[in-house]
């Protein structure tokens, strides 16, 4: 199989779609990945398939109507290449895997300290932060790589599955490509 990735845009607003998918194209094209991009509502079976590599994209503290339709997402529990969610991406694995969605607002440019490398990052990295919620990881069947009381980095103990809160598409792009590049 050819290396694709499928660009699963969570937007519902224009302006989001630009301020968060639209970077993660750029990272991609200039990398010459081959990558496809399509809403969450339209995925089919067919999309899963052909692609062994999906990200889903954030999107901006306001514009969360995904979180009313997590049911889209159930694929996730058998899709057998590579996924990273990115903030609101790492919500609908968080959900979809058992979690439960709890408030935390966090704007602006943290560190975080990550225990182990995940996908390029280790030790201490300032991080971009744009969300008003979390899942919490504790219990389900993922690592944390970061994140003390709310889970920065995440990935399932058994797949291919990787989450983040933060925006790599503003401050991490090699994140992104790392991700790309898992064999």
């Amino acid at each position: 199989m050819i290396e694709k990735v499928l660009i699963v845009n969570i937007c519902k607003e224009k302006l989001s779609y630009f301020e968060f998918v639209k970077p993660i194209k750029d990272v991609l094209r200039k990398n010459n990945i081959k990558y496809s991009v399509k809403s969450y509502k339209e995925v089919k079976e067919k999309d899963l398939q052909e692609n062994n590599k999906i990200i889903i994209c954030g999107t901006t503290i306001f514009d969360d109507e995904f979180l009313e339709n997590v049911d889209k997402f159930e694929w996730l529990l058998d899709f057998k290449g590579s996924v990273l969610g990115i903030c609101g991406g790492m919500h609908v694995i968080g959900l979809v895997f058992g979690g439960e969605l709890s408030k935390e607002t966090e704007i602006g440019y943290y560190f975080e300290d990550f225990k182990e490398e995940f996908l390029g990052l280790n030790e201490k990295q300032e991080v971009y932060h744009l969300h008003n919620s979390y899942v919490d990881f504790n219990g389900l069947d993922f690592k944390i790589f970061a994140g003390e009381q709310v889970s920065q980095a995440v990935k399932h103990r058994e797949k291919e599955v990787y989450g983040v809160l933060f925006h790599p598409e503003f401050r991490q792009k090699e994140l992104i490509l790392n991700f790309c590049n898992l064999k």
